[in-house]
């Protein structure tokens, strides 16, 4: 039998969930351990309003594809709207962030390539229920390689 990853298939409902950083529920279709570090994929509900600080990622390469809602998204100092079927891609060193600026709660799927973010998400899972402080951000990020560069949108680019 070859070295390398088995190959599976997730169906709708499955995978593993945990709380996201960005107000909703994040569930894991394939993690590092499950590709052999070739990538981390994961479907995301992100609340109205809501969505991460800019930051970089110095090893991964980041991709959106919007299944329901409509997010914008900086892209160094580009802005870009994003509605339901569009896709996103940052390159690693890239400065980003986006934002849910729809009224209701969105619904993306998220991939890095290489695998190694899901360290990010799992720790910050760990924090106590109740508001983000957003220094956890900044801290938890940059023991897996994530340098917070800013804050959200919400803050520089009003909706």
């Amino acid at each position: 039998m070859p070295d390398g990853p088995t190959p599976y298939a997730v169906a709708p409902g499955e995978g593993v969930t945990i709380q996201g950083p960005a107000g909703g529920p994040l569930t894991f279709k394939a993690r590092g351990e499950q590709t052999n570090g070739a990538l981390t994929l994961f479907e995301n509900v992100i609340a109205p309003g809501d969505g991460p600080p800019l930051h970089t990622h110095a090893d991964e390469d980041e991709s959106w594809y919007v299944l329901e809602g409509a997010l914008r998204f900086r892209l160094g100092d580009e802005i870009a709207s994003a509605p339901a079927g569009s896709f996103v891609f940052v390159p690693r060193g890239t400065q980003h962030c986006f934002q849910n600026v729809g009224e209701h709660p969105a619904r993306i799927i998220v991939m890095f390539t290489p695998s190694g973010m899901e360290r990010f998400f799992d720790r910050f899972a760990t924090l106590p229920a109740g508001p983000v402080d957003p220094g956890a951000f900044r801290s938890i990020g940059a023991q897996v390689g994530m340098d917070v560069v800013g804050p959200p949108m919400a803050a520089t680019h009003p909706a």
